[in-house]
């Protein structure tokens, strides 16, 4: 299934861009306007991205080691797939939501309030924005911001059980979300009214929703075919 959940990722990073508009938007913003007017923007965007993805792919090294580590119980329960299981269904709460339809996932985010109220502090040191190093370490701060969208995907990442795994799924997805925050930031003005369309969102949250229900039949079918038992022998 870890083959299924990178592509699966990237796409819903790509197709997150409503969310990231809300989420990063603001910053990008603040970030395009402090940039020193003779250099090139793309140079202060791509540090921060790359900043940003850096702290996507670490938290998935952290959660897919944590994932392993819980597998040790897999011959007693088929932990793996029910990990799997529940990141397809928060897969489809991220698409009601993307759609506009449901906003539990708001809810989730409160959770990384707490690590996030010691970190923002130190963004403050880095303003203003002025060289590239900066623009790396915020983008390195930000990364670890609240987010509904990263945190289903990082259940995808804790559900593959093992560290490398979990760093290329959460660095898939931060790849799929790099073109939407460097059109964002480098056509702010523009593209906020294309993708805050009501048919947009749909749009894309019934895609996000097709990954998840994918996922639950690929779960479906492993617990059909070999059974709870047999299913955690099977390679995911």
């Amino acid at each position: 299934m870890t083959e299924f959940s990178i592509v699966a990722v990237f796409f819903i990073g790509l197709l997150g861009g409503i969310h990231c508009l809300g989420m990063c938007g603001s910053i990008v913003g603040i970030l395009t306007g402090q940039m020193p007017k003779d250099r090139s923007r793309l140079q202060f965007h791509l540090a921060y991205n790359l900043g940003r993805i850096t702290s996507y792919t670490v938290a998935g090294a952290l959660v897919g080691a944590l994932g392993q580590a819980g597998f040790l119980l897999r011959d007693a329960v088929p932990v793996q797939h029910l990990l799997f299981l529940l990141s397809s269904l928060m897969l489809i709460a991220l698409g009601l939501y993307i759609a506009g339809v449901w906003r539990i996932v708001r809810h989730i985010e409160h959770a990384g309030g707490f690590l996030w109220n010691r970190i923002q502090p130190l963004t403050r040191n880095l303003f203003p924005i002025n060289t590239s190093t900066r623009a790396l370490l915020l983008g390195v701060l930000w990364g670890w911001l609240p987010c509904g969208l990263v945190y289903s995907v990082l259940v995808t990442a804790l559900a593959s059980g093992h560290a490398k795994s979990g760093a290329l799924i959460m660095l898939a997805f931060g790849m799929g979300t790099l073109l939407n925050l460097l059109v964002i930031g480098l056509f702010w003005e523009r593209c906020r009214v294309w993708v805050q369309s009501p048919k947009i969102r749909v749009v894309a949250g019934l895609i996000v929703i097709g990954f998840g229900i994918y996922g639950l039949i690929k779960v479906y079918y492993v617990f059909t075919v070999f059974g709870w038992a047999g299913s955690c022998h099977v390679e995911a």
